[in-house]
């Protein structure tokens, strides 16, 4: 799937864009039962030549009343489209909660800089930190334009000296270089905010 937000997915695959909202099927098969003002006779009329020709259905948000006119072919065809609206759901939130997206969410930028600071992290969680920084290098930032990688140490650590062109060679390069780093002692906040100002000091970065 392509790394686009959730209100961006909505707008491609929602209810509303395939007129699958409940007042978008109501108005394909029926139509509303209207009590209206009549001016010549100065009060509401209520038409009643539906009564009992139809099975009606009242919305509860609102208490309107309709009229369904639909032979049963058509609403089992909405059926169907709803059903594969909720599978097609079911996919979108399996796949925002699975692998890097779990910890990094949907990354949406085309060009980012990815900051390290592994803080009081043991060795073994370490290596998970690294385990994840690699996996979202692998799966997401392969679909991006540019990159970099910097390290909060004491000294400053950057894998490039500025966010380069996204390529396999380039992500492979970027994975070695992560399983290289040393396990330290914290950098202190200081190193960390300098390792952030580093990074949005790049003109390619957006945020």
């Amino acid at each position: 799937q392509s790394l686009i937000s959730s209100s961006k997915w909505l707008q491609l695959h929602g209810l509303k864009r395939n007129k699958l909202t409940l007042s978008q099927i109501l108005s394909q098969i029926g139509f509303q039962h209207r009590k209206d003002y009549v001016t010549t006779l100065g009060k509401l009329v209520a038409s009643r030549y539906a009564d009992g020709l139809f099975p009606q259905y009242k919305r509860a948000q609102d208490g309107s009343v309709y009229n369904l006119t639909a032979k049963k072919e058509l609403i089992l065809h909405f059926v169907d489209c709803l059903m594969g609206a909720i599978e097609l759901y079911k996919q979108r939130m399996e796949w925002l909660t699975s692998e890097s997206r779990q910890i990094f969410g949907v990354i949406q930028e085309r060009c980012i800089v990815i900051v390290l600071d592994f803080g009081t992290a043991a060795p073994a969680d370490f290596d998970l930190c690294r385990d994840a920084l690699s996996m979202v290098l692998v799966e997401q930032v392969t679909q991006i334009a540019k990159f970099n990688l910097i390290r909060a140490a004491q000294d400053l650590m950057k894998w490039q000296q500025k966010s380069t062109p996204v390529s396999e060679h380039t992500v492979k390069s970027a994975v070695t270089w992560l399983w290289k780093l040393d396990h330290m002692t914290a950098a202190s906040h200081t190193r960390s905010a300098e390792a952030l100002l580093e990074a949005m000091s790049d003109d390619a970065v957006s945020s």
